[in-house]
């Protein structure tokens, strides 16, 4: 791979920043309070404060999972990947049936809202979920919702939610997504949607108290919290989208928390200027994957898939970025069920880095002097770092990326036109081992040019067969471990005809000053997490 990191950091802001940190550490953060910890997230500002927001941003999501709380939750900075897994919340406890199809959760009495809205009841629940299942209403991660045919409120504290299909890990298909955080039906029928947006009301640790477009927002702890206090009484947030600014205001101790930039070199930039800068880190993070398009000329033939495959170095990328990356083998990433290991498949399905492979099979699909694939990729560092890395690999085996870098509001929306040859997609996903596949190969999710179609950048179930039939069996199957083999028949079965590739897992990371104690360590799970337990331990 010729590309070198010193190459792939100018192309991105990260470069100007690390120039920007050198000779900087942590300033003392005389300016900072110890009744206060703030955080900086990439963005320019609040898109909103709903849960349901389709337009929420990742900066949003932080201070979403502030405000609200859902039914069940996961283990502080891990995902629950079993069923058991899962943790109480607002609902105590909770019941399935042997079909998995009906779901009755006990929810804990005296819940209150912010804001005097009184105590939670499952109408709020109710109200909360038919948002969802109505078609007329837009909400976010509507998708998960769909397998959902009733919600009901048997009495004051007590839910049922029926289901279509069985699903035994409802628990992590939606019940404990942000998304589906309790909304209080009062507070939102006084608002209205606009209004509830910018004034939220939820049952969580913080409140919401102020915006200002200078100094961020201002949460302030709640102190009818049913599950007690927060252990710091202020979160400010920041919205800071420069990268140079962002880092600078984290190493002069003005932030004490930044979300890092996904760029290889970064963390350890970060480390030389200051040794104790602590990186909390998910895992997996984001899925990376490779759509390849086939209804693109070349790229409907099985051989030019496969020298594609075989041309890519995913171990060398994740290497790249350092331990916040894990090389893929199918769609689903490596630490999740359903996933499939490379020493478990039948020898063609393993797709070994193997240049000369991939030269030979380009010659026997006609190709032997090559081709070129026009495709272009968002600017942002994560995704232009990956897809440079891939464009040199693929020059190696006589495959030109024509590739143009292009910015990432404009990136998205044209993949949803069907405008891309090539689509690298970084999404995270709970660990349902049906969801990365549901989401990104369905023949129901086929991306249309007039922009009304969803995420299957590849047209996988419409240009070729898919694993439709597959899925519609894994939904039918109530038992856990069954549901999981069925995923890995789909596992295989997309190696077989390569729809999309997966790259690698990249993890999401926030850079945190040592005068913060979280009060548990973040090894995997969303790419935002509570701070009700946060304090500062250092003046």
């Amino acid at each position: 791979m010729s590309i070198t990191r010193r190459q792939l950091l100018v192309t991105t802001a990260a470069g100007t920043a690390f120039a920007a940190l050198s000779g900087v550490g942590f300033q003392a953060a005389a300016q900072s309070k110890n009744d206060t910890i703030t955080c900086a997230f990439a963005a320019r500002s609040s898109n909103g404060m709903s849960p349901q927001l389709i337009s929420s941003t990742g900066a949003d999501n932080w201070v979403i999972s502030q405000l609200y709380d859902t039914l069940v939750k996961r283990p502080d900075g891990k995902w629950a990947v079993k069923p058991e897994e899962f943790e109480p919340a607002l609902a105590e406890s909770w019941t399935s049936s042997e079909d998995a199809k009906t779901w009755t959760y006990k929810l804990r009495s005296g819940v209150k809202f912010h804001k005097d809205y009184g105590e939670m009841t499952a109408d709020d629940v109710v109200f909360t979920f038919s948002r969802h299942l109505d078609p007329k209403i837009s909400t976010k991660a509507k998708s998960y919702y769909r397998n959902i045919l009733s919600v009901e409120a048997t009495d004051p504290n007590t839910v049922v939610i029926k289901l279509k299909d069985p699903d035994p890990l409802l628990n992590g298909t939606c019940v404990s997504d942000l998304s589906a955080s309790i909304l209080s039906k009062k507070a939102f029928a006084e608002k209205g949607d606009e209004k509830f947006n910018t004034d939220p009301v939820g049952t969580g640790p913080y409140e919401f108290t102020s915006l200002d477009s200078n100094a961020g927002l201002l949460l302030t702890a709640f102190k009818d919290y049913y599950d007690g206090q927060a252990a710091t009484p202020n979160l400010r947030v920041r919205f800071i989208a420069d990268t140079t600014a962002r880092t600078l205001a984290f190493a002069s101790g003005d932030v004490d928390m930044i979300e890092g930039v996904r760029a290889p070199g970064w963390n350890d930039s970060m480390r030389q200027q200051n040794a104790n800068t602590i990186f909390d880190a998910t895992a997996p993070g984001s899925f990376n994957t490779l759509h390849i398009n086939l209804n693109r000329g070349p790229l409907a033939n099985i051989k030019v898939r496969q020298a594609i495959r075989y041309a890519i170095d995913a171990t060398a990328i994740a290497a790249a970025f350092g331990n916040i990356a894990v090389p893929m083998v199918g769609i689903i990433a490596p630490q999740f069920p359903g996933s499939v290991k490379q020493d478990e498949l039948p020898a063609e399905l393993q797709y070994k880095y193997d240049p000369e492979k991939a030269i030979a099979l380009l010659k026997e699909a006609g190709f032997a002097s090559g081709l070129t694939i026009p495709c272009f990729v968002s600017q942002r560092e994560d995704y232009a770092s990956i897809m440079l890395m891939i464009q040199e690999q693929l020059r190696t085996v006589n495959i030109n990326l024509d590739l143009k870098i292009i910015d990432h509001a404009t990136f998205h929306a044209d993949n949803r036109k069907d405008k891309n040859s090539l689509i690298l997609s970084s999404l995270s996903y709970p660990p349902v081992p049906t969801a990365p596949i549901g989401d990104l190969l369905l023949k129901t999710g086929d991306v249309k040019a007039d922009g009304s179609g969803l995420t299957n950048y590849s047209h996988y179930g419409v240009a070729i067969p898919g694993i439709d039939d597959l899925m519609s069996k894994a939904n039918a199957e109530p038992d856990f471990a069954k549901r999981v083999e069925i995923v890995k028949e789909m596992e295989k079965q997309i190696l077989t005809d390569l729809p999309g590739l997966g790259i690698i897992t990249l993890s999401y990371v926030i850079a945190r000053n040592p005068r913060v104690d979280l009060g548990f360590k973040v090894e995997a799970g969303t790419p935002y997490w509570p701070l009700r337990h946060a304090k500062v331990v250092q003046a």
